[in-house]
């Protein structure tokens, strides 16, 4: 199809034909489809007819149609007038050669047409069939049957034509057709765009035959059928299911069953993309050889927080040394770190770790000392100081803490949980109800959360204790963890069952911070 349609091309630029001639050959019959076309150019009456423009045309032409006008001769019938006409062989030959024509230009300005639709370009399109000779042989009509069939899986004309462009073999290898069916009818269309894309263009077409098999055989193995697509739309194809066999697959899973298994790859489908070899099992063996080999607690850490896998051996590594030498920590409080917070590893060592764990040694902290302030406020590594932890520590200072002192650091670790906005509010609510700086430091070490509780609730338990209980507010200097306790299921719930028997001065302490058990067993004793 490729040597006729260059054939034509040039057999037209050498052929000449009047309007007349034109006419009565049938060759006005591929104007219409010729004109869907703007680099389409023809010359009629004494000019040359070309379809369609050679790529590099050798005379100037224009890309309309104009017309060159001459005067014409006046009819006669005199002799010296009347050329000579041609034999009947010429003539049938001529009528058989041009006959033909309209057909078969008709049917290349469909294949110009199509692929128009989509973007590609006259030029872009010629040089597609040059490059691939797969295309000559490919009928019209499965063209458009392959363009239907990407297209309902939300492929717009640009994005097609790109990836014909790229990849123009989407269009005539015949063992795509069943991988687009499968992705229709069983995954929806619902596979993104730009992942569909890259499987598409990115993956060699022998790859993409196993695709509908691998898919089916995570399905298989426990992926839920409602959350494959999801698991899909976040993994590499090309990698994780067209660059792996089947048994691959299989050893990858298989690994993951003692560590959350399909829980844990729902959770962050990514995982799948790292090698398991080279990168997963190795990083795994750091999380084992911290646990001292607990395969349930290292399978909680990678569930709670899968984004550990992304880090690299060293890079965790560095981190477990910088603990372990610079803040002096066994793997045994390193690892109980990480359970508590897994996140630890994304906090730059350099920029964060140091100089918080410089702080906590200022403020005169040990080594179990800083292990028991980052299992309460592990947080504190990686919150941003300027942002956060700087206007707390005013605060602190403000009130009356000695910057720099064990006391200090304990205040830190407290505010550390919750937002300076509502720490300032705290503050300020404890100063309406007559407290001075000195009681607030005073209630804060004696029970450090009442800086960290939310203000409004705070409130809400300072006017119960006066209004209902009719105590005196400066009570809270003594028993400041009265703040601590559910206002309706314990403060409330023990008060009423107790003011009948005890009456109205009944310890405050000793109603709220005895067990449920205890006071369950005086309250049925109350009873007998």
């Amino acid at each position: 199809m490729l040597r006729w349609f260059r054939w034509h091309v040039v057999r037209f630029h050498h052929c000449h034909f009047t309007k007349q001639k034109l006419v009565s050959l049938g060759v006005a019959e591929m104007v219409l489809p010729l004109a869907l076309f703007g680099n389409c150019w023809c010359l009629c009456s004494s000019t040359v007819f070309h379809p369609f423009p050679l790529l590099n045309p050798p005379f100037h032409y224009s890309s309309t149609f104009h017309p060159k006008l001459h005067p014409q001769p006046q009819c006669s019938l005199a002799k010296s007038h009347v050329k000579p006409q041609p034999s009947n062989r010429h003539s049938i030959r001529r009528r058989h050669y041009t006959n033909s024509l309209p057909i078969a230009d008709a049917q290349t300005a469909s294949f110009f047409a199509l692929f128009q639709e989509i973007g590609i370009g006259f030029e872009e399109t010629q040089v597609l069939f040059s490059n691939n000779p797969d295309l000559t042989s490919v009928s019209l009509e499965s063209l458009r049957s392959r363009l239907r069939s990407l297209r309902s899986l939300d492929f717009d004309p640009l994005a097609l034509g790109k990836l014909i462009t790229k990849r123009p073999t989407v269009l005539t290898d015949n063992q795509i057709d069943p991988l687009l069916t499968f992705l229709q009818d069983e995954l929806q269309g619902k596979i993104e765009k730009p992942r569909l894309n890259r499987l598409l263009s990115s993956t060699e077409q022998k790859l993409l035959v196993s695709f509908p098999q691998k898919v089916r055989f995570l399905v298989d193995r426990g992926i839920p059928v409602d959350q494959v697509v999801h698991v899909l739309n976040k993994v590499s194809l090309p990698k994780v299911l067209c660059g792996r066999s089947i048994d691959e697959i299989d050893r990858t899973l298989a690994f993951f069953e003692p560590f959350g298994g399909i829980d844990l790859i729902l959770k962050r489908p990514q995982i799948l993309n790292h090698d398991l070899d080279a990168q997963i099992i190795p990083r795994v063996n750091v999380l084992m050889e911290l646990s001292d080999g607990d395969v349930d607690s290292v399978g909680k850490v990678l569930v709670r927080f899968p984004i550990f896998l992304s880090y690299s051996v060293e890079h965790v590594e560095g981190h477990v040394g910088f603990f372990s030498s610079f803040a002096e920590l066994d793997y045994k409080q390193i690892f109980r770190i990480i359970q508590v917070y897994p996140a630890i590893v994304t906090a730059s060592r350099e920029r964060k770790l140091r100089p918080r764990i410089q702080f906590l040694k200022e403020c005169g902290l040990d080594s179990d000392d800083i292990f028991k302030f980052l299992i309460k406020a592990p947080t504190f590594l990686s919150t941003s100081f300027h942002e956060n932890i700087a206007y707390k520590l005013v605060l602190l200072v403000k009130i009356g803490y000695r910057y720099r002192t064990k006391d200090f650091a304990v205040a830190v670790r407290s505010a550390n949980r919750t937002n300076s906005v509502n720490m300032q509010k705290v503050i300020g609510m404890f100063l309406n109800y007559g407290f001075s700086c000195e009681d607030i430091v005073a209630m804060s070490k004696k029970h450090p959360q009442i800086l960290q509780y939310n203000h409004a609730s705070l409130e809400m338990k300072m006017e119960y204790l006066i209004e209902e209980m009719g105590r005196d507010i400066e009570e809270l200097l003594f028993f400041p963890a009265f703040l601590g306790y559910k206002l309706d299921d314990r403060i409330k719930h023990r008060y009423e069952v107790k003011k009948s028997v005890r009456g109205a001065g009944m310890s405050i302490n000793k109603l709220l911070s005895v067990s449920e058990e205890t006071f369950t067993g005086k309250r049925k004793k109350a009873h007998a």
